[in-house]
């Protein structure tokens, strides 16, 4: 088993919010990156850089980048799909890292940002070159690589063309998404691994949404075959607008619970992640999908 330790990219304000229809305002963002910050988030995707019109939600982009304390410490991410969203997060000066998203089918490709999957490769790769010419680092994350919601099953060999051609642009991880939340543990196992082999030294990163359930399940294999980064929301909430029937997150509580019990370390403060929780779930009016929020605290404080 693995006993080291594991990041957590906090990725709530984008990809937790990302779909609500309620838009919710711009100060609660910020107190909700404020809250990760308090529990120990390090890396936080903060908004994305995309049509507002596509993405109503996210049409605050640089009034949240603007709102974001100052800190030398943490990472602060902005997703982007293509250059106009890249000049859009540069030009903030508050974004320190781009994340690309390069699709694994044409169809689903095409739903989320109006090109090929070929074509997200080559976007991804020139948001890649952008950030770097800009003096700031990018990640690229692989969309539907366990599952399409149009297209179905997603041959492996797909998914590792692409990985291929994405870490020839130099990002400083990649990672896998499981968009829709069809992945399985022996899926991940064998993708996670191979992904690993491929692209060493680059790290994997994974990123899971739990609509069938199997999202811990996932994380805990993922982990064990070699991925070191894991993306998890606050509450378990999230969802893509382009993707029918995707639901929330792998929730931030869930996982850090399961990972520090089994003696992995995340640097998160759980307790501090269940009240931010509990305040999410008044700002949103309704109770978060996360599940350790909802349970006793265990073992019990003294």
């Amino acid at each position: 088993m693995y006993t080291g330790a594991i990041e957590i990219v906090e990725v709530s304000p984008r990809d937790g919010l990302q779909n609500e229809k309620a838009l919710i305002a711009t100060a609660d963002k910020l107190a909700l990156i404020d809250r990760a910050l308090a529990a120990g988030a390090r890396r936080i995707e903060v908004t994305s850089f995309v049509n507002p019109r596509a993405v109503p939600q996210m049409a605050d982009a640089e009034a949240v980048c603007a709102g974001l304390p100052q800190r030398d410490d943490v990472t602060y991410i902005g997703l982007v799909m293509n250059q106009r969203g890249a000049d859009r997060a540069l030009a903030t000066g508050r974004i320190d890292q781009l994340g690309a998203v390069a699709v694994a089918t044409d169809t689903f490709a095409m739903a989320n940002q109006g090109q090929t999957s070929d074509g997200s490769v080559a976007a991804a790769s020139e948001i890649i070159a952008a950030a770097k010419a800009a003096g700031r680092t990018a990640q690229v994350t692989i969309a539907a690589a366990f599952g399409c919601p149009f297209e179905g099953e997603v041959a492996e060999a797909r998914v590792l063309a692409m990985a291929e051609a994405l870490a020839a642009a130099g990002p400083v991880e990649i990672a896998l998404a499981d968009t829709i939340g069809v992945a399985n543990p022996a899926h991940v196992a064998s993708l996670v691994v191979r992904l690993r082999d491929l692209i060493a030294p680059l790290p994997v990163r994974v990123h899971f949404h739990n609509t069938r359930g199997t999202g811990l399940a996932n994380v805990w294999v993922a982990v064990a075959a070699g991925a070191r980064t894991v993306d998890a929301a606050i509450g378990g909430l999230g969802g893509c607008p382009f993707a029918p029937g995707a639901a929330g997150n792998v929730s931030t509580e869930d996982v850090v619970y399961m990972l520090e019990r089994a003696g992995i370390g995340t640097g998160l403060d759980l307790s501090a992640l269940v009240s931010a929780n509990h305040w999410l779930a008044e700002v949103m009016q309704r109770q978060l999908p996360g599940m350790v929020a909802k349970a006793p605290s265990f073992p019990k404080q003294s």
